[in-house]
């Protein structure tokens, strides 16, 4: 999720061909983003290089869940801010290569104990976004007024996951279905943002965003498999 970009002229204002390059831009990135996401996991585990990660990032899941969370805001938050199109792709790659070192202690549990649960989250992932995409997409609704209660909401997970972290209590099931919804209410804002926020000249900067919330869905969607009894 990324805040309202309102400082240049938005895409809105451009011509229906102009703003149809731009989403399609912004979508092509988005699934390539996912698909180096994937590369980079598959490059992990069959090098060997995902043990090394997950064992030590196993021991300190405040480190890893902190970033997790931090991660999404600042990567994108930074890449709007960066004018020239070369450095918001490395930022994006920075962010990309973040979020796959972040997921490795996840995605080596899940391996380990429940095979193909991954393939089943993914999945499930795929359908809910692309489902929420097109809703965004028919609908032409313009979500920005989400933004408030996505900030609000962001903190208190926040806040919830440190205080598990801190006196030992298990946020359960129902806190990943919320952070799913939550996760969900995201996409929704980052599809209508780049249908009538971004500037042409920020689809690097608008599918970082969009990655950012399909990982935090990912991230949910799989530990809510993986807590089934």
């Amino acid at each position: 999720m990324q805040e309202q970009v309102n400082y240049l002229a938005p895409v809105a204002d451009a011509s229906v061909e102009d703003r149809s390059e731009f989403i399609w831009k912004c979508y092509a990135h988005v699934v390539g983003a996912i698909l180096a996401f994937a590369a980079i996991e598959v490059y992990f585990f069959q090098s060997g290089i995902a043990e090394r990660i997950a064992i030590p990032l196993l021991n300190n899941w405040m480190l890893v869940l902190g970033a997790f969370m931090l991660g999404g805001w600042g990567a994108s938050h930074v890449a709007h801010r960066l004018e020239s199109t070369a450095a918001q792709y490395a930022a994006l790659a920075l962010f990309i290569v973040l979020e796959a070192i972040i997921f490795v202690p996840m995605l080596y549990i899940a391996a380990a104990t429940q095979p193909g649960v991954i393939d089943s989250a993914a999945g499930v992932t795929i359908i809910g976004c692309v489902a929420l995409i097109a809703t965004a997409m028919i609908t032409r609704k313009d979500f920005s007024f989400l933004r408030g209660m996505l900030v609000w909401v962001g903190l208190l997970a926040m806040v919830g996951i440190i205080g598990s972290i801190m006196f030992g209590f298990q946020l359960g099931t129902w806190f990943s279905v919320a952070m799913i919804g939550f996760a969900g209410a995201a996409v929704l804002y980052d599809t209508s943002n780049i249908m009538h926020h971004y500037p042409k000249d920020r689809y690097v900067a608008a599918s970082m965003a969009l990655f950012a919330s399909i990982a935090l869905m990912f991230w949910y969607i799989l530990r809510l498999f993986m807590n089934r009894d």
